[in-house]
């Protein structure tokens, strides 16, 4: 894999450009996910010495390891070959890259690619994690090399448990959930003993390192050796299913296969998979905009489902644009499974919204990065948002948006449109699972307005004994919906807001000990007209413009304010030999640097305390009284403690660079950025400093 960036201009005479150096994962450079391409490659374990093998750790761990006992949801990720804008483990700068946000629809999601060994992009077990939904890797063999790489692995039952114990120390390593094993070649029969100790063995540890782990078959060669796929479970590959955790089933299947398969898996039922390509390549109900017809299927026959391909949509690009069509096409999964996955079910719970790509960041309400940037792992709690297929509404219209201000991130939920007076809206934001225990739960939540245009937040509780309340959190204008709700409380404006920007911090407390909150929605409204006998006579139907965004949302309790770190407690290390400077290109007043940061706290506890750090740099020079000075530049965002700093321009005069480390807790509270770790570079080249004149 290699990228050449940069486009010159030539004409027929010219000589093409050079290709670009071959990628070298030994050498520092930006870091990447990339996928194992051999089985030498493998064996030897090279991976783990390569530059970029730290920054692909996941950093969040699987919320609930426990598979529900219904029909499950597995989505196959299969795009454009896998590894596109997803491999930029920093993040990239394409705001339209590819995302998914619906993950309160699945189980299981998988990354897949033609490649060998596909090992899943850190964004997508990170941000999955969150959601409480499994991420397994790809294992697949095909084509003639296949047969050569199956000869090798299946050779003798010690190679067999070799290169189990190769793919679990991946999944380990990573931090991801297990394997979709894909073997699409025919096999000498003799060789299936060896292929059954390769599948158990793989299965066997994976479960006793993870817990919860997944090892699944997909519906390919047969007991006989022969590739031949069955659509079905069925006696010529219900041994491999017997052996592991479940079977993903060729798409092409037929109306009464899915029964069939259910009978034959007996108990087990929930652990066929029943392949749906989302192309319509000889699926059944054509996939596309039909998906939703073998879902339905699925459904009756209580077994579960393999959703293949949905980045179809991104694809071929399916109209009006990506946003509308992603969210219409998963509202048919949704009507025809329903949710699978609650939040928030933990404290603290935090969500910002953002989807993991847009135009803009900001942190606590103050815009930090103004271009384009995507990055998966940046992904908020995702919200339960209904889509409405009407293009011209009346009312209010609820949205994610991008391009509007955000509090925190690149996104927030905007809501837009037109309200009657003494009248309301109300949006589902979270469908939850969240027991109350004996602290009082607090909820902060952003909002940012026009005119009387209001924000509420309404709570759905739930007791042991199915009693259900109705809870509102409403500042201005609460008096109008006496009655209307359980209870009305009004939350206190958080002092310093409004913010420069605009937002106004809300804050409220609740005690409902043994109640289970079951939703958390948004109430748009507006305040009580204060002569309403003046509007009937001048004739105003009271309709007016409404638009309000909320901007960010936390639930904890009171004793979950985490403190953050002294920055003196933390080690801030630039070695050495990860520096690097270049002279700019015909520049002499500046040059770039590339160098790799990393940092620790020094008493060696560096369990995952905060889920995300913020890069920034001061360039500082002298001013006139001999002080040094600059401004905070922010250079991106860390998931683990490293962050490489590459092609940044360093102007000349330019005394010394100041690297700070922002810590950003569970919570969405941020470090004052004077109380950051930091580390500080020289400009003065050292003459053993790499230097590329």
């Amino acid at each position: 894999m290699s990228e050449y960036n940069g486009h010159q201009s030539t004409t027929a005479n010219d000589p093409p450009p050079p290709p670009p150096p071959p990628f070298d994962p030994s050498e520092p450079s930006v870091p990447i996910s990339y996928p194992i391409k051999t089985l030498q490659d493998l064996k030897s374990r090279v991976y783990f010495d390569s530059f970029h093998y730290p920054f692909n750790k996941s950093s969040v761990p699987l919320q609930n390891a426990a598979f529900p006992d219904r029909p499950r949801m597995l989505v196959c990720h299969d795009m454009q070959g896998g590894y596109v804008d997803d491999k930029w483990v920093q993040g990239g700068t394409n705001a339209d890259a590819y995302a998914i946000w619906h993950w309160y629809l699945m189980d299981v999601f998988v990354y897949f690619s033609h490649n060998l060994v596909t090992l899943p992009p850190p964004c997508w077990t990170n941000t999955a994690h969150k959601h409480g939904v499994k991420v397994l890797g790809t294992f697949i063999i095909e084509w003639d090399e296949g047969t050569v790489i199956a000869n090798e692995l299946l050779s003798t039952k010690e190679s067999a448990h070799l290169y189990a114990e190769l793919l679990k120390e991946l999944a380990d390593r990573l931090g991801f959930d297990g394997w979709l094993l894909n073997m699409e070649v025919k096999m000498d029969v003799g060789k299936i003993p060896n292929l059954k100790e390769f599948i158990s063995h793989l299965t066997e540890i994976m479960h006793s390192k993870l817990p919860g782990s997944l090892v699944i078959w997909y519906d390919s060669v047969t007991i006989d050796g022969e590739l031949k796929w069955q659509d079905q479970l069925n006696e010529k590959n219900k041994p491999f299913f017997d052996i592991c955790d479940g079977i993903f089933v060729n798409y092409t299947w037929k109306e009464d296969y899915p029964k069939i398969s259910a009978a034959a898996a007996g108990d087990r039922k929930y652990d066929v998979y029943m392949g749906i390509d989302v192309f319509g390549r000889n699926t059944f109900g054509g996939g596309q905009w039909n998906t939703n017809v073998a879902l339905d299927v699925l459904k009756k026959d209580d077994v579960s489902a393999a959703i293949f391909a949905p980045g179809w949509i991104y694809e071929t690009k399916q109209p009006p644009d990506f946003q509308t069509a992603q969210n219409r096409w998963w509202s048919l999964v949704e009507k025809s499974w329903g949710v699978l996955q609650n939040y928030p079910k933990l404290l603290p719970f935090y969500s910002n919204f953002d989807q993991g790509h847009g135009s803009h960041i900001s942190v606590e309400g103050e815009q930090v990065l103004k271009s384009s940037w995507n990055n998966i792992s940046s992904q908020g709690f995702q919200p339960f948002l209904k889509f409405d297929d009407n293009t011209n509404p009346d009312g209010i219209q609820v949205i994610v948006d991008f391009k509007q201000a955000s509090y925190s991130g690149g996104g927030n939920i905007t809501f837009k449109g037109t309200l009657e007076d003494n009248t309301h809206f109300i949006a589902k934001i979270f469908q939850a699972e969240l027991l109350l225990g004996d602290s009082p739960v607090i909820f902060t939540y952003s909002v940012q307005s026009e005119k009387n245009s209001l924000v509420g937040l309404h709570l759905e509780l739930s007791s042991t004994i199915k009693e259900t309340k109705s809870l509102l959190l409403a500042s201005k204008g609460a008096n109008q919906f006496s009655g209307k709700f359980g209870e009305v409380i009004v939350p206190r404006q958080v002092k310093n807001t409004p913010t420069a920007s605009g937002w106004v911090i809300l804050e409220s407390g609740i005690a409902m000990t043994g109640y289970t909150i079951t939703g958390i929605n948004a109430l748009c409204y507006r305040p009580e007209p204060k002569n309403r006998s003046l509007i009937l006579e001048s004739g105003s139907d009271g309709q007016a413009e409404y638009f309000a965004v909320l901007g960010d949302i936390t639930i904890k309790t009171s004793e979950q304010n985490s403190d953050f770190s002294q920055s003196s407690s933390w080690l801030v290390e630039a070695p050495a030999e990860y520096i690097k400077w270049t002279s700019s290109s015909g520049s002499q007043d500046s040059k770039t640097l590339n160098v790799k940061l990393s940092w620790k706290l020094k008493d060696g506890n560096n369990n995952p305390v905060f889920p995300k750090f913020n890069i920034y740099v001061k360039k500082l020079t002298k001013n006139q009284d001999g002080l040094l000075e600059g401004t905070h530049e922010y250079l991106g965002s860390a998931q683990v403690q490293a962050f490489y700093v590459s092609d940044l321009v360093v102007p000349s005069g330019t005394d010394s660079l100041k690297f700070s480390i922002q810590l950003c807790s569970v919570d969405g509270r941020t470090q004052k950025l004077d109380d950051a770790p930091f580390f500080v570079l020289g400009t003065d080249i050292p003459p053993k400093s790499p230097f590329v004149g």
